[in-house]
């Protein structure tokens, strides 16, 4: 009897003790799942981490793509232009008609551009190209627009302080008038 109260009682010895090691079993585990969590949560941090810095990399290996277009030194500031029509279907325009405006050759962050201005008004802004010693105005009406007129001018007649070319205008797409142009450099 002794041999079986010996035996039960070291039977609840190692209960106890197993029950002791059960909770800190499931202690191990609660916090070995807390450390996986931030495990992932720094792995991500590092991820982003290491994106920030390739792009910072590709920032600064980068040179700026971004190209400012100006006018050639012969041609940007102003002008005094005299235009007059020679040819004209349009009964807006009529053969022989002149008018003389203050032509600035100008740029703006991201395109050439050509301020035509009259009596110190903006009368028209033409966006410009200058490409095989010619330059090339554009102006286009929006399509809010009741009368739609596109407006090109070619200069290719340049010497010391004069250009000159043509400007076609097409309006409603059933007119057209041409005219001469003649810029002479500003002197102010």
């Amino acid at each position: 009897m002794k041999k079986n109260t010996l035996f039960a009682l070291l039977a609840i010895v190692f209960f106890l003790i197993s029950c002791d090691n059960r909770k800190k079993e499931n202690d191990l585990t609660a916090r070995e799942q807390q450390l996986l969590e931030k495990e992932k949560a720094f792995a991500q941090k590092e991820s982003e981490y290491q994106s920030l810095l390739k792009m910072r990399d590709s920032i600064f290996a980068k040179k700026d793509s971004v190209t400012i277009n100006v006018w050639p030194a012969q041609i940007a500031g102003s002008w005094t232009g005299k235009v007059i029509c020679t040819e004209s279907n349009c009964s807006d325009y009529v053969v022989g008609d002149q008018r003389t405006d203050t032509w600035e050759f100008d740029s703006d962050s991201i395109q050439l551009v050509t301020k035509i201005i009259n009596n110190n008004n903006l009368v028209r802004l033409y966006s410009g190209k200058f490409e095989n010693n010619e330059v090339k105005l554009q102006f286009k009406t929006d399509s809010t627009s009741k009368k739609k007129v596109e407006m090109n001018v070619l200069l290719n007649d340049f010497s010391a302080n004069k250009m000159r070319g043509t400007r076609t205008i097409t309006a409603d797409n059933n007119c057209m008038a041409k005219f001469s142009v003649e810029l002479v450099r500003s002197t102010k």
